[in-house]
């Protein structure tokens, strides 16, 4: 056994076989065992073998181990000999390494490269590891193979700074890394790469600075905080974070939160080689109550957590449009929080301030001086722009759509109808708003992504387009004139203290449950006809159930929310919540308490300013 001090060499990351010396001593890692010796790694991509009779000792797997190199043979294979040391230094070997950006990979097929950056997703296949790795330029995978279905270079997951080396491939016509060495990179080393990474992400992140589609004082005054919202989620898409957006089912709703899906999926597809990425990097999932309640984050969380287990993703950015804003959403965000979500919000409901503390941001036209007439639609689509530009063209008509459905009476909408008058009149805005409406009933809360699309005419069908919203369009007026007809006999009529018309409308016990119009939808068809029979006077309309009212106003300034607040407080055991905009909401309550509450909110109603 030597007993002098000797040099043992390691290898460090960077370093080829060529970097390898016969007659060197070499410290390695034990790799595996066969019938003929043992393997040993050098580093992670360059190893050697110790024939079993050139063995002094036993060694358990990644054990370290003192071997001497006796031959490079011409085709790269290391012959190694064991040897023992009582005494040695250890000197690194290091190779200045040159890095490559993803976005250079298209001119190094066939060549061997080296690229660091952050892993946005371990996926393990049937085969190999699929490494997703995200640098200041782009992203694209690294495939790693031990044997069929093995877990490659467990240390690394999610989230971490790597550097990976290996040869540049195509497969199936898409860019790939084919790893011969993928290291975790640790402390200062790994802090510069993210350091580098974010300073070069937040640059791209940056969202187009283009002026809005209409002239909107309230549009210019909520710019920054759009800025901000459209950052976060060109930055999510650059990092491979997957979005989940969470809308309303109406067509208001639906045209904001495709106008993004636009966007969004058309950002992916441009920066993202692989072809299914769109279909697990974004996901649009529409929400029964005009919040975000406890059963949405609940699905949210199941799918987030198995995909984030199965398939190694990131945990989600939450995109909430038209609603986020109120203190209904608030068991949802704290749940969210638990999780340390992220979550945005684009809403024009009347926001309550206290959920701003779970949000990275909130457009809401009521911070800015603004109020509901300004649509979600409208929101949404100047948002895709700032996110997205190339998409313009194909959304700039669902502002009109969406402020036609909404009813609003906004300053934009006349700007955005006069954009498209030529292709979308109003009354086609009309059609394709209540064949959004229709299709979304029996849709319940499924996406609808590709029916949706057909339309709101952005699948390069228009055939196909003007056929489905014609057929819609005649299913979903014969089935509202039935259920008028139905209802209208039943419908109650009062004179206010303040003058205004008030109008009750049972829509459990007087009208088809379970099909279209739903309760909210034949409440405000009764309220059209209704504001029509008493027109230039203030009209209020209620569709009553067995435990909620849905509130349509014209003339009459309720503040629902305020009223909502009030009732929960005044009536013990009522049960009462709910939310809306200041003319338009819905409240529920236990049924034992329905009389109570709904006879305490008229006596509100009453109390309101005529406008």
């Amino acid at each position: 056994m030597s007993k002098s001090t000797e040099t043992v060499y390691k290898l460090g990351l960077g370093c080829e076989v060529e970097d390898v010396q016969e007659g060197n001593i070499y410290l390695g890692k034990v790799q595996g065992f066969a019938n003929f010796g043992t393997f040993v790694q050098l580093n992670n991509s360059i190893k050697g073998l110790i024939h079993k009779s050139n063995a002094l000792t036993q060694h358990r797997e990644r054990a370290d181990i003192l071997v001497m190199v006796a031959q490079v043979r011409p085709n790269g294979n290391i012959d190694l000999r064991e040897v023992i040391l009582d005494e040695y230094e250890t000197t690194v070997v290091n190779r200045a390494v040159r890095t490559t950006h993803l976005s250079d990979l298209g001119d190094k097929v066939g060549r061997r490269i080296t690229v660091e950056g952050e892993l946005g997703q371990v996926k393990q296949t049937s085969g190999p590891t699929i490494f997703t790795i995200i640098d200041e330029t782009g992203v694209e995978n690294a495939a790693a193979f031990i044997e069929a279905g093995v877990r490659a270079y467990p240390e690394a997951d999610t989230g971490d700074i790597v550097q990976i080396s290996g040869e540049v491939m195509k497969r199936n016509n898409q860019l790939q890394i084919e790893v011969s060495s993928l290291n975790r990179l640790d402390g200062e080393e790994a802090a510069q790469v993210r350091s580098r990474i974010n300073a070069a992400l937040d640059k791209r992140a940056e969202p187009a600075d283009i002026p809005f589609l209409v002239e909107s004082d309230t549009l210019v005054k909520l710019r920054p905080e759009m800025k901000k919202l459209a950052k976060i989620v060109r930055r999510a898409v650059f990092t491979q974070q997957p979005i989940i957006l969470r809308h309303h089912a109406d067509a208001d709703d639906i045209s904001a939160a495709v106008a993004v899906e636009t966007a969004v999926v058309s950002l992916i597809r441009e920066h993202i080689s692989e072809t299914d990425s769109e279909y697990y990097l974004f996901k649009r999932s529409p929400s029964k109550a005009p919040f975000y309640e406890i059963e949405d984050i609940t699905r949210d969380l199941d799918f987030m957590l198995k995909d984030a287990i199965r398939f190694g993703q990131k945990l989600p950015l939450i995109f909430l449009m038209d609603n986020g804003s109120t203190e209904e959403d608030m068991p949802a965000y704290k749940v969210a929080q638990v999780y340390d979500l992220d979550v945005i919000v684009a809403d024009h409901h009347h926001p309550d301030e206290i959920v701003d503390q779970f949000l990275q941001a909130h457009v809401n036209p009521y911070h800015v001086g603004g109020d509901f007439g300004l649509t979600a639609g409208m929101i949404g689509t100047e948002l895709a722009r700032m996110i997205n530009p190339l998409v313009e063209e194909r959304i700039r008509h669902l502002p009109a759509i969406a402020g036609v459905a909404d009813r609003s009476d906004s300053i934009e909408l006349p700007q955005y109808l006069s954009l498209v008058a030529d292709e979308y009149p109003l009354d086609e805005c009309k059609k394709i708003a209540l064949a959004l409406d229709y299709e979304q009933f029996w849709l319940r809360f499924n996406d609808g992504r590709e029916i949706v699309k057909d339309i709101l005419n952005l699948s390069n069908n228009p055939l196909r387009h003007r056929r489905l919203v014609s057929l819609l369009v005649e299913e979903a007026e014969t089935a509202i004139a039935e259920q008028v007809k139905t209802l209208m006999p039943h419908v109650e009529r009062r004179i206010l203290a303040s003058g205004a018309h008030l109008f009750l409308a049972d829509v459990e016990m007087y009208a088809h449950r379970f099909t279209f119009p739903p309760p909210g939808k034949t409440s405000g068809e009764i309220h059209d006809l209704l504001c029509n029979e008493h027109a230039g006077e203030p009209v209020v309309t209620l569709g009553i159930g067995p435990d909620f009212v849905v509130l349509r106003s014209r003339g009459v300034l309720m503040n629902i929310p305020r009223m909502v607040r009030e009732l929960r407080d005044e009536i013990s055991g009522g049960g009462v919540n709910g939310g809306g905009h200041l003319v338009v909401g819905s409240i529920k309550f236990v049924e034992g308490m329905r009389n109570v509450v709904i006879e305490s909110l008229i006596a509100k109603i009453g109390e309101a300013p005529i406008a």
